[in-house]
């Protein structure tokens, strides 16, 4: 009864997760900011849909959990804007890992070193399934932004070799991915909601 008790003092915990809130708009509901958890089932879905465009085998079950779990930090440590000066960047790794020790701590033992693995391996980005669930959660504003007219790119001067350097680790992994987002990203050049540097 005890792990049934922590396991959902965890779940209600992660109700939290949507007060957490980005800066991609949600372009289907009048431009409201999205919040993080919305985000990371989007991404888990995008995951489910595009595995098949990697090109060394992932295991989606494993990629998928990775993206589920990924921004739960983000209840303690808030959300950072992906193109933040370098400092608070560096900044916020510090917060992350103290969140997921509370958060993935409020689960039976065995499950808190699961899932603390988990994380610890999205964020180092060293394996397949690591650096696809990256790749996918980066890809996504990349879309939103795209759909919404550049949205948080135009809102926060973005240049065109950081969105670039954000999306990399598609080359390679899933070349027909990337292939697309850098075509993408010179549409966004050309309309002017990235700056050409």
């Amino acid at each position: 009864m005890q792990n049934l008790e922590q396991q959902l003092d965890f779940i209600l915990e992660l109700d939290r997760l949507k007060a957490v809130y980005r800066q991609v708009m949600v372009k289907s509901d009048n431009n409201r900011r999205e919040n993080s958890a919305e985000h990371s089932w989007h991404i888990a879905m995008m995951a489910q849909m595009l595995h098949v465009y990697a090109a060394e085998p992932v295991n989606v079950a494993r990629v998928t959990t990775m993206l589920l779990i990924h921004d739960i930090v983000e209840i303690d440590a808030g959300d950072t804007f992906a193109f933040a000066a370098q400092a608070e960047l560096d900044a916020q790794e510090a917060k992350e890992l103290d969140a997921a020790n509370r958060i993935f701590g409020l689960l039976p033992l065995e499950q808190y070193q699961e899932m603390l693995s988990l994380w610890t391996e999205f964020e180092a980005a060293e394996t397949n399934d690591a650096k696809f669930a990256k790749a996918m959660d980066r890809v996504l504003p990349l879309l939103q932004n795209m759909k919404n007219d550049g949205g948080s790119w135009v809102k926060h001067n973005v240049s065109k070799s950081d969105v670039i350097a954000r999306n990399n680790l598609l080359d390679g992994l899933a070349p027909k991915l990337w292939t697309y987002v850098a075509a993408q990203i010179e549409l966004a050049v050309g309309k002017g909601w990235l700056r050409n540097d």
